[in-house]
């Protein structure tokens, strides 16, 4: 019979909730931490898709020719604080490194692995537990002006199809008869099945995180300040509310995690992108999937009593406060999409995603500490790999086999 472990899970998002519900499963003493509380930051503000297609990495072929306009246009949902550039060149040098055909295909493989059953690994994390009535599987739908612009996307529908996901293209009367509510609003567009929606994200991680506790689990509202590293094995970890030691510390810490990690011997560059939404309030319109607007690059989905609008990559750092532009921009493109659109208030949310150099989470055991484990960085698609990324982490921890190749995510990589 395998020994009892205490197990210190720290940061509260998705991703740690999920790894804290396995180990407890698998019979563990374990404590989740989080300086805020559950589902306080991307967890919370994402559009709530499940987005098992979204196999595709950031950096592709041709994206060094095509930032720079991005950037100067304001209409186009890349923005950087100028201030910030020179902390961000390293890491721009090691992304943009990464646009070519060899480094796509590793990458869209490794996301594949850990995206293609999302909504199934949801299912199986939420079973018998309150939080299941949040999860809705069934399209996602992609929206174009025409099909012109559909066909300039080619490159990544190609991608997903190599990866053996079906989707089927639709003429703008098909989308319409799909979803009234989209009626003359796109003239091409895309049904991508097999995918879901959270269809309240922060209510949903929280619900999960009730259950943890409800089960027996601990949670400790602290800041987490060092880890006591000696031999090789973290003994302690230093918080705000004192020194925890435990038998396996796992650090799922998102966008934060850049510091920690790298006194762990973790070299892989990790940058914050800084993602917005902008909720529309008792809106006039409900839409019966969520919509990627090709165009504007965001995600449109209904939620209860409130449309999501969520979207935007800001590279501006961890310390400043939002910034005005992007919540503009999303705003008039949903006016231009929306025209008809009546609601009685805004909610506007800025968040932070954790990049990583090569579009590829980190996730697994940390080379200078053999009882540390990590799991963070996974960009636009923390919620839909968020319970696989937890099984897998609980497996490692308890030493129960993983039917999975798991390099491309090793925290050994150089990124």
């Amino acid at each position: 019979m395998q020994k009892v472990m205490d197990i210190l899970v720290i940061g509260a998002g998705i991703v740690g909730v999920s790894t804290a519900i396995w180990l407890q499963r698998a019979g563990h003493d374990v404590t989740l931490m989080d300086r805020t509380g559950p589902a306080a930051g991307a967890s919370h503000g994402n559009a709530g898709v499940l987005a098992s297609g979204a196999v595709l990495p950031l950096t592709v072929p041709g994206l060094l020719t095509k930032a720079p306009g991005m950037l100067l246009d304001p209409d186009q949902p890349l923005f950087l604080k100028w201030r910030y550039l020179p902390r961000l060149v390293p890491f721009l040098a090691r992304y943009l490194r990464h646009g070519n055909e060899a480094q796509v295909q590793r990458a869209s493989r490794a996301l594949t692995e850990l995206l293609h059953d999302s909504p199934e690994q949801h299912l199986a994390l939420a079973a018998d537990t309150p939080a299941a009535e949040f999860i809705k599987t069934g399209s996602y739908l992609f929206g174009y002006a025409d099909k012109a612009a559909f066909d300039a996307d080619a490159y990544g529908w190609n991608i997903r199809r190599q990866r053996g996901f079906e989707f089927r293209e639709l003429t703008a009367g098909q989308l319409e008869e799909h979803d009234p509510a989209l009626g003359h609003r796109f003239g091409y567009g895309v049904d991508c099945p097999g995918h879901g929606q959270i269809t309240d994200p922060g209510a949903y991680v929280t619900a999960l995180a009730d259950h943890f506790v409800a089960q027996g689990g601990k949670l400790l509202i602290s800041s987490l300040r060092n880890l006591d590293v000696q031999n090789g094995r973290v003994v302690a970890a230093l918080t705000d509310a004192g020194r925890i030691t435990a038998d396996q510390f796992v650090l799922t810490i998102g966008a934060w995690s850049g510091p920690l990690t790298h006194k762990l011997g973790i070299s892989v560059p990790l940058e914050t992108e800084r993602g917005y939404h902008v909720e529309f309030l008792d809106p006039s319109i409900t839409l019966k999937s969520p919509i990627m607007v090709a165009a504007g690059k965001f995600v449109a989905s209904s939620m209860k009593g409130r449309l999501r609008c969520a979207g935007i990559v800001e590279f501006g750092g961890l310390l400043d406060p939002p910034s005005r532009p992007p919540v503009d921009l999303l705003k008039r493109q949903v006016a231009r999409l929306f025209p008809d659109l009546t609601y009685s208030g805004t909610v506007e949310w800025m968040g932070h995603r954790p990049a990583t150099s090569d579009s590829m989470p980190v996730i697994g055991r940390t080379p200078k500490a053999e009882n540390v484990f990590v799991g963070y960085g996974h960009q636009h698609v923390g919620l839909t790999g968020g319970p696989k990324t937890g099984r897998w982490l609980a497996q490692m921890i308890t030493g129960q086999r993983v039917n999975t190749d798991l390099s491309a995510y090793s925290p050994d990589r150089p990124g």
